[in-house]
């Protein structure tokens, strides 16, 4: 399978897996009640070369937890409470394998990081939205990112058994920062007081129970003669404070299917409603979405029937795909062209319909628009490049515009029969918010309340020179112009240092205020990324490659 990839001299990471074929956990649903039971294979890594010692991870766990929590949402809404818990003695987890981290090269470590992030953005995503709460059952140790990913969770108990303790040690044992949010969560989510938080980051130990609680780093804890039956009740409160059991029924969520070529130096990659065409010699790629072909679902029983087929569904399932395929798999293709093909009053459509089941009641479609949300958000996170291409037969509407709208810049062909128009739609209300909790209109004409107020009361199709002037897309120029102007901003932009773009495009992605979202995937963009590069981190010497090794770490003291 061809790639390019600069991380690892391997096949491409695969994303596609299922509760029979985890190799780190297990999925147990009884009722209303789940449980996720971290039990991480040490002779199953992702790619040879380290064994995942204590329970830590690696990106293969992750990847299994991603799809367990979707399957969840989607397979098992009937559950209210998922319990995350160990399954290996005294030890929770260790968090992200170091010897994976310090034998990844860069790329892979941020990316890494990145992915889980979103992945426990997901978990708090579901915990608010969907009515399924989280709560980390920690009968170990829970470190470093073992610890962040009981902070995603909305309740952390922990067993006091005189061993177990939670920590972030990452700062005096490997010479970097916690690089799943763990910092941000400690006191923007959690509340704990900063120099509270201070002294926990630098005591590598960490705290047990007694302290842990007096510092607001769990919410309560039994000796391990009371921990099951404690765990169990607390379980059967959460489902009694929901109303009690549900009995939604599920939808299965089967493989993606995709097809691959390649001829000379462009590649594609086909899903039924995505096409991925890689162009390696130019370090760009055209995205393409399609629009929907059959008619939008009429109830919440024909919705249920389509199960994940529902082009609203599937077709987002794809785009994620598609996604981090990029991110993973095709690192040295700096520029995304994002299009698509369809009918614009086909996807206004499938909008309206699935908005209206979901206002209704029906919890597929709600599911549905999460799932689209997480996407976008997924999009908005790229370190990549992207401009948007809007040409005649494109079908930029409603949740597809919102693609658009998350990219850096948006060209749309003036062209002179009006055959081209983007499509508003009511879900640029507010039904797919961005990390920031605002919707990407409001992001894009932030500080222009007026031009706000003037598209909303738009709606339908609107024209190109309509669209430029209302500020809904960057450029509309003639098709006189068209060619050029596309091509040269083309050329010009992955001329540009990948890194000063990188940068750029994470400042200029979220106007408005930060939340803790926007702080977790900033400080990851910017702070561990440049840390990662670090002698003091990854030299010969560094914290990282000297980790486990009798000899210290040797340190560049200079701050800058």
């Amino acid at each position: 399978m061809a790639h390019d990839s600069a991380y690892i001299d391997l096949p491409p990471v695969s994303f596609d897996t299922a509760p029979d074929r985890y190799h780190h956990w297990k999925l147990a649903v009884d009722g209303s009640v789940a449980t996720l039971t971290l039990q991480v294979d040490r002779d199953a890594p992702l790619r040879p070369g380290y064994d995942l010692k204590m329970n830590s991870y690696d990106l293969g766990v992750d990847i299994e937890l991603a799809d367990a929590i979707r399957r969840l949402r989607f397979e098992q809404p009937q559950v209210r409470c998922v319990v995350v818990t160990g399954g290996v003695p005294k030890m929770f987890c260790a968090g992200a394998n170091i010897k994976m981290l310090a034998g990844s090269a860069h790329g892979f470590k941020v990316n890494f990081c990145k992915f889980t992030n979103e992945t426990r953005c997901e978990i708090e995503d579901a915990t608010e939205h969907s009515d399924q709460r989280y709560i980390a059952a920690l009968n170990g140790t829970a470190a470093g990112g073992g610890y962040e990913l009981a902070e995603c969770c909305a309740e952390i108990y922990l067993i006091d058994d005189g061993f177990s303790a939670v920590s972030l040690p990452e700062v005096p044992l490997l010479g970097v920062l916690p690089g799943t949010g763990g910092l941000t969560r400690l006191v923007d989510k959690r509340k704990v007081r900063r120099d509270v938080a201070d002294v926990f980051c630098t005591k590598a130990e960490g705290f047990r129970l007694r302290d842990a609680l007096k510092m607001r780093l769990v919410d309560g804890g039994w000796p391990k003669s009371k921990w099951d039956q404690a765990i169990a009740d607390r379980s059967q409160a959460i489902v009694s404070a929901a109303a009690g059991a549900k009995t939604e029924q599920g939808i299965a969520l089967p493989p993606l299917t995709r097809t691959q070529t390649r001829e000379g130096e462009t590649e594609t990659l086909t899903w039924p409603h995505v096409t991925l065409k890689i162009l390696h010699d130019k370090r760009w790629c055209e995205l393409t979405l399609r629009g929907p072909n059959e008619a939008a679902p009429a109830s919440a029983e024909a919705l249920q029937g389509q199960g994940a087929a529902a082009w609203s569904l599937a077709a987002f399932r794809e785009l994620d795909a598609a996604l981090l395929d990029l991110r993973f798999n095709y690192p040295k293709i700096g520029l995304i062209l994002l299009r698509t093909l369809g009918a614009s009053d086909a996807v206004l459509a499938h909008d309206t319909a699935i908005s209206q089941l979901r206002a209704a009641g029906s919890w597929l479609a709600r599911e549905i628009q999460l799932h689209q949300s997480r996407v976008l958000r997924r999009l908005d996170n790229m370190s990549r490049s992207m401009f948007a291409l809007i040409e005649p037969g494109s079908c930029f509407a409603g949740t597809l515009l919102e693609i658009a709208w998350a990219a850096d810049r948006a060209y749309m062909l003036d062209d002179p029969d009006g055959a081209n128009a983007v499509a508003l739609g009511s879900v640029h209300a507010g039904t797919h918010l961005a990390h920031n909790g605002m919707n990407r209109l409001q992001i894009r004409l932030y500080g222009d309340p007026k031009g706000l107020a003037k598209v909303q009361a738009t709606h339908g199709a609107v024209d190109a020179a309509t669209a430029e002037s209302l500020g809904l897309v960057t450029r509309a120029p003639d098709d006189i112009d068209w060619e050029d102007e596309v091509r040269l901003a083309i050329e010009e932009r992955v001329s540009f240092s990948p890194d000063a773009l990188t940068g750029m495009e994470q400042n200029l992605r979220f106007a408005g205020p930060e939340n803790c979202d926007t702080k977790l995937f900033g400080r990851l963009t910017a702070w561990q990324n440049w840390i990662f590069q670090r002698p003091n981190a990854v030299g010969e010497r560094g914290a990282l490659p000297m980790y486990g090794n009798p000899q210290a770490p040797v340190f560049d003291w200079t701050r800058t």
